[in-house]
């Protein structure tokens, strides 16, 4: 696609980046390692921190990369509310119409606020079919995914474990600053994420990511294609080293 008009959300307006389908297009087809190292292309140094600490768990590993607009939540499950139903319940429906109402494309980023002690599995079948449905990319969350198996293709789930039981989850908080694996994510955030873990992607790098990103693979094509010759040398890796060098400064 190669319209310049912003990614569009359902009936809520245009999202005020430069994103478009195009560079969506391009966040889609790489992985998040690819998405850092292109921040850093962008920015002309390293440094950049805006990235999940640990290890993930992806419900759907060789699936694309969740790519949106973070849509934010808390949620906590080892103890009952001490909330009325009546409260718990408005919240929950509150919680969908927020989600349905999402600017598209985007992102669940669901903090449990039990971790690392998190018992309540709120990603299963029936929620992230009904993410799905609603629009949503996927969903990355510290807490518990389960229905391993059963869950739609076509919306992934990062998460920090797998369990059988939704415990007492109930939520909390909608559309507050979260914490995700020692990331902060304020809703709106650009956030890419995959079997490696997530980042969010700095507002004024969006217009010159995907440029960014074209020349980190052809830096990188320099080592990697020599490497992969049945001749590889030391000779050779001397020469194409000098050559990515020179090509990244």
């Amino acid at each position: 696609c190669k319209t310049n008009k912003p990614v569009r959300g359902r009936g809520v307006g245009e999202i005020n980046t430069s994103m478009t389908p195009s560079l969506l297009k391009v966040l889609q087809s790489v992985d998040t390692p690819t998405v850092c190292n292109g921040i850093e292309v962008a920015q002309g140094k390293r440094g950049f921190n805006a990235f999940t600490r640990g290890t993930v768990i992806c419900s759907s590993p060789d699936e694309p990369a969740i790519v949106g607009y973070a849509r934010t939540a808390k949620i906590s499950a080892l103890h009952p509310p001490s909330e009325t139903p009546e409260v718990i319940k408005k919240r929950r429906m509150k919680y969908y119409k927020y989600m349905a109402a999402a600017p598209m494309p985007a992102i669940a980023v669901v903090e449990d606020l039990d971790f690392p002690d998190c018992i309540g599995a709120y990603w299963g079948e029936i929620n992230t079919t009904v993410h799905k449905g609603f629009g949503l990319s996927g969903t990355l969350t510290n807490g518990v995914m389960r229905d391993v198996g059963d869950n739609p293709t076509g919306y992934p789930v990062v998460a920090g474990s797998i369990g059988p039981s939704h415990g007492f989850v109930h939520v909390k908080e909608i559309g507050t600053p979260v914490e995700v694996f020692g990331m902060q994510v304020s809703e709106g955030d650009l956030v890419h994420a995959d079997r490696h873990g997530a980042v969010v992607i700095p507002k004024y790098l969006i217009k010159n990511l995907a440029g960014a990103i074209e020349k980190l693979l052809a830096t990188e094509y320099l080592i990697l294609k020599p490497a992969r010759e049945a001749n590889f040398d030391f000779q050779m890796f001397e020469k194409a080293w000098d050559e990515f060098e020179k090509s990244r400064t």
